[in-house]
């Protein structure tokens, strides 16, 4: 046990490393005396040099002082601030071998949190991007004074340093745009702006959307007061300035809190929602409704969806957590009724417009699936097709539970977490088989893989 104990990683001792593969969130995994070891930026097959930055009881972290061996995929970041922004963690990953790698983080995932037999599990190889960046229709920026100027940007990675992201490359051109014009726009009205170290200041996040395809888009300006101060001169500015923004919404959020949203929007100008057309549909977007944040990739990730339902016309189906029903109302044509849920109100406003927009057989109500389905079960209505889009958090323990009682002929479970998705399968695998798990790259450049999972109840 004493000798166990000399040979553990020592804080910044510095050894040789084998990065063996991409761990979840885009690290290099290695071992070294048989301890795992996670190294941001190292890439699978490449012999570095490694410093211990963080030593825990069951691995260590490091930092690459040298590569010895480079992987032949590895690329040069186009984005300059790439390593410190930390918002992207591939982009010196060859695209290729991203989707590859992605593939693979959903087998770890399935390896470390299942008793599945892997290797008979039909994985399927992961669907890009013809052109992967500028894909983002969505931006979160906090803002900041730097040195007398306004910024906006992301923290970086573990710390409160704000930097500033000018020219965003996985962001849509015009996002980028609006974002820098709305900068200089605080800045020319001199606008009091949130400190977040003194808890001081007013303007907090400046959030904006585009509808990809009707260029429509929507400003939200984030705010830790309740008013927002120079209101009529920013709105007037913004008008002016950017004719594109068609919405103008104030969000107040005193909280200390990492989300960004308060509980109260106000319209400032404009419409309360701006539109988004995907493939038929055109879906209504309020400010805090949920959307898929790359519109190319959501058209392929719900054609999965309606592939995997296998819809014939005659079934009921559910969609939980449907924020703004843009998944059943996809599939719901093949289907003799769609009921969805969600706990956020405004997205049960936005799929119940959207549902009649389409003339769709479709129920949506206010609240959780592990509510709804024991209501609806004992007034004699059970679903046959359960589709279900969770957090990152993946399903609540209480809804897996309610889909083991009303055992619907297919569950498909869209994930955008490999590890939640692992958990949740291994807990139905005594009732459902997988039929194949299809992952989907709906964030390039980052290590985040969505998937798409058929699991078929056993006969």
């Amino acid at each position: 046990m004493k000798q166990q104990n000399q040979m553990k990683i020592k804080l910044k001792q510095t050894f040789p490393l084998t990065i063996k593969r991409i761990g979840i969130n885009g690290e290099g995994v290695g071992y070294f005396k048989r301890q795992v070891v996670f190294v941001p930026g190292a890439l699978p097959g490449e012999e570095v040099v490694v410093e211990a930055t963080k030593v825990h009881p069951k691995f260590a972290e490091g930092r690459i002082k040298k590569i010895r061996q480079a992987s032949p995929h590895r690329t040069t970041p186009p984005c300059p601030v790439y390593e410190q922004c930390g918002g992207c963690q591939l982009q010196h990953l060859s695209y290729d071998q991203q989707l590859k790698e992605k593939r693979d983080i959903l087998i770890q995932s399935l390896e470390r949190h299942t008793k599945l037999e892997i290797e008979s599990l039909h994985i399927r190889e992961t669907i890009g991007m013809d052109n992967p960046w500028n894909y983002r229709n969505k931006s979160q920026f906090q803002v900041g004074n730097k040195d007398g100027k306004v910024v906006a940007g992301l923290y970086s990675l573990n710390s409160h340093k704000l930097i500033d992201i000018p020219d965003c490359h996985v962001q849509q051109p015009a996002i980028n745009h609006v974002l820098i014009t709305i900068k200089n726009i605080l800045q020319d009205v001199n606008v009091s702006i949130y400190d977040e170290k003194k808890k001081q200041g007013a303007v907090k996040t400046i959030v904006t959307r585009a509808g990809i395809s009707t260029g429509q888009i929507q400003v939200v300006l984030v705010t830790a007061t309740n008013e927002l101060p120079k209101k009529a001169l920013i709105v007037d500015e913004i008008q002016k300035r950017l004719p594109e923004v068609t919405s103008i919404m104030h969000n107040i959020n005193p909280k200390k809190t990492s989300l960004i949203f308060g509980d109260k929007t106000v319209t400032l100008a404009g419409k309360e929602t701006i539109e988004e057309q995907l493939e038929d549909y055109t879906y209504e977007l309020s400010a805090r409704a949920f959307f898929q944040l790359n519109p190319v990739q959501t058209t392929k990730l719900y054609n999965e969806v309606k592939q995997a339902a296998a819809l014939t016309g005659t079934e009921k189906i559910v969609d939980a957590y449907c924020g703004s029903g843009t998944i059943g109302l996809w599939v719901g044509k093949e289907a003799a009724e769609i009921r969805g849920m969600d706990v956020i109100a405004e997205s049960i406003n936005d799929a119940r417009k959207n549902a009649k927009t389409y003339n769709m057989n479709a129920i949506y109500e206010v609240g959780t699936a592990e509510e709804w389905l024991p209501k609806w079960l004992k007034q004699g209505w059970k679903p046959d097709v359960i589709i279900v889009d969770p957090p990152r958090t993946g399903c609540d323990q209480k809804f897996l539970d309610t889909l083991k009682k009303i055992k619907p002929k297919r569950f498909i479970y869209v994930s955008c977490n490999p590890s939640t998705l692992a958990k949740d399968i291994n807990q139905l695998s005594g009732l459902y088989n997988v039929e194949y798990i299809q992952p989907v790259d709906m964030f390039p450049m980052t290590a985040h893989v969505e998937a798409v999972a058929k699991l078929v109840l056993k006969v």
